[in-house]
């Protein structure tokens, strides 16, 4: 009997997350979902997704709180028995000039972008060396590797993440597992598309050379293809998916 792979998707419950967990199910994997305690309807996106046919376990959790992320991979371990593909993709954003920004803002996007990271990743790496193999994808963003206005917090937190990423990645390579890091730009997502048209237009898809935003499902489908065998030999990669917004 083959043993079905587990992926979990923190975020899961956002634009990108829905595409990256409907994406690795239609790959194979049962796929788990994080979920902030802060959000009020889970059960709400649950059932909107069976409509849909697809079956995800959902998990509440403080990504940025080192314990209660313990607490929620043993939980999952414990009911799934194993854990191959870890996505790191729960983001906030506190937009504001530096000259502006109050220290609250900082430390929140710090704690749920990159701390999170380590909590997740920290709990990963155990069962995923026992089971001889695994996938870690750390959702950045162009942001990070360019920087925006009135985006200190994120842009640092994004980089930042990708530091993480290269020096796991030395670790983690003769256990099998790879780590990889995919810097998105700006997506059909409604945060994005929520801006008025006339920003759209004037500020944001002019800096997009092929003239469009990115959709979800295309940045689901690159990391598809990292949680893949096939892609079992690479590591430590900053794959941008943005347009040709920013190429390095």
């Amino acid at each position: 009997m083959e043993i079905k792979k587990v992926a979990l998707v923190t975020g899961g419950m956002g634009g990108l997350g829905t595409a990256i967990c409907q994406r690795l199910q239609r790959a194979g994997f049962r796929v788990a979902a994080t979920y902030s305690p802060h959000n009020s309807s889970p059960e709400g996106w649950l059932a909107a997704q069976r409509d849909e046919g697809y079956r995800f376990t959902a998990y509440k959790v403080d990504v940025g709180d080192f314990a209660d992320s313990e607490w929620m991979v043993q939980k999952l371990l414990s009911e799934q028995g194993r854990l191959d593909v870890l996505v790191n993709n729960a983001g906030i954003t506190r937009d504001r000039s530096l000259a502006k920004m109050q220290h609250d803002d900082w430390v929140e996007v710090m704690r749920t972008n990159l701390d999170s990271v380590f909590n997740l990743s920290k709990q990963a790496i155990e069962p995923m060396i026992a089971q001889g193999g695994g996938r870690i994808i750390n959702i950045s963003s162009v942001n990070g590797q360019k920087g925006a206005f009135g985006q200190t917090n994120y842009s640092a937190a994004k980089a930042a993440m990708h530091g993480f990423t290269k020096a796991l990645a030395l670790e983690m390579a003769r256990h099998g597992v790879t780590v990889n890091t995919v810097s998105p730009g700006y997506l059909r997502t409604k945060m994005v598309t929520a801006v008025p048209e006339e920003v759209m237009t004037s500020r944001i898809l002019p800096q997009i050379p092929v003239g469009r935003l990115g959709e979800p499902e295309e940045v689901a489908g690159l990391v598809a293809y990292l949680s893949s065998d096939e892609a079992a030999f690479v590591t430590g990669a900053n794959i941008a998916i943005n347009g040709g917004q920013h190429m390095s």
